[in-house]
């Protein structure tokens, strides 16, 4: 997967930005412009065709349902995806390729 695009804002601003994974573009919005308690990831402007809905932010009782089509891809691909679709979500965009630092504490 590579590098987020800045957040795009659509005409109620729910639009939190865009990653890609080789010729696809997946778009991260969330379910509220204040607060919102869940985000949704689709692809390719397609705002039928529905990767990943994370519920439960608000309470930090995260729930993953995966859209039709989705729900095969393989368990280290869903684990990768959903990490670039919370950096979007969160920040507007994904990390440079090899930027990333982890704190094993």
């Amino acid at each position: 997967m590579s590098r987020g695009e800045t957040a795009n804002q659509d005409g109620a601003g729910l639009d939190r930005g865009r990653f890609t994974y080789g010729s696809m573009t997946f778009t991260v919005r969330a379910s509220g412009p204040d607060a919102p308690d869940s985000f949704q990831v689709y692809a390719n402007g397609n705002p039928a065709d529905i990767v990943l809905i994370v519920s439960g932010l608000n309470a930090w009782n995260l729930r993953a349902t995966w859209g039709h089509g989705w729900r095969s891809w393989g368990e280290d691909w869903k684990l990768q995806f959903k990490e670039h679709a919370f950096m979007v979500f969160y920040n507007g965009q994904t990390p440079p390729p090899g930027k990333v630092r982890v704190c094993n504490e």
